[in-house]
C-alpha cells in the first residue's frame, strides 16, 4: 500500500485547492506542512531540487521506497498531480 504525503504552506492558495481536490476525488493523504515538518520537507527539496508546494511523497510501505513529484518539474497543473497519485496505486 502507498502512503501519499503532500508538503503545504499555510496561506497558499494551491495548496488549498489541492487539498479539496485530493478530498474530492477520496484520496487518502497526509497534509505535512513545510514549517512543521521542515526536516521531511527539506530532504524533498535536496532529492527534487525543487521549493514550489503542493509537492507530493508517496511512499511505498512496504519497500519504504519514496517517489517524489514537485510542481513545475512533474506537473503543471493539479489534475496532473492527482493523475500522479492514482497512476501509484
Amino acid at each position: 500500500m502507498n502512503h501519499v504525503v503532500v508538503f503545504t504552506m499555510k496561506g497558499c492558495p494551491h495548496c488549498d485547492d489541492f487539498k479539496e481536490l485530493l478530498v474530492k476525488e477520496n484520496i487518502e493523504f497526509v497534509d505535512a506542512d513545510i514549517d512543521d515538518n521542515s526536516d521531511e520537507y527539506n530532504m524533498f527539496v535536496k532529492m527534487t531540487e525543487n521549493e514550489y508546494v503542493p509537492a507530493i511523497m508517496i511512499v511505498n510501505e512496504q519497500t519504504r521506497d519514496a517517489k517524489f513529484y514537485a510542481p513545475d518539474r512533474d506537473f503543471e497543473d493539479l489534475d496532473q498531480a492527482v493523475n500522479l497519485i492514482k497512476e501509484s496505486f
